[in-house]
């Protein structure tokens, strides 16, 4: 029985592990694309109207901190799961 326990434990701590890389790395990857999508339509757009560019700018500053915001609340769950796992508390380890 004891065996079983630690198989199981070492089974979700695994699991959780990729969870964890993925949650991370599709944060960053997701990120990264917003940011170059942005970045692209924001020199498009100044380019066009180039009057316009103080008021492009921040807003797409705010839009930044909301793509950075986003991926940093995927790093918290990330660690969430990696150093208070809520999954090993159903096996009762």
């Amino acid at each position: 029985m004891e065996h079983e326990l630690a198989s199981l434990v070492a089974h979700v701590q695994g699991m959780t592990v990729i969870a964890v890389a993925i949650i991370i790395s599709a944060g960053a990857l997701g990120t990264a694309l917003g940011f170059a999508l942005m970045g692209g339509k924001f020199l498009e757009s100044i380019a066009r109207q180039p009057e316009l560019a103080p008021m492009l700018q921040g807003r797409m500053f705010l839009l930044a901190g909301l793509l950075d915001a986003v991926s940093m609340i995927g790093v918290a769950v990330s660690l969430l799961f990696a150093f208070a796992n809520p999954f090993l508390g159903a096996l009762g380890a």
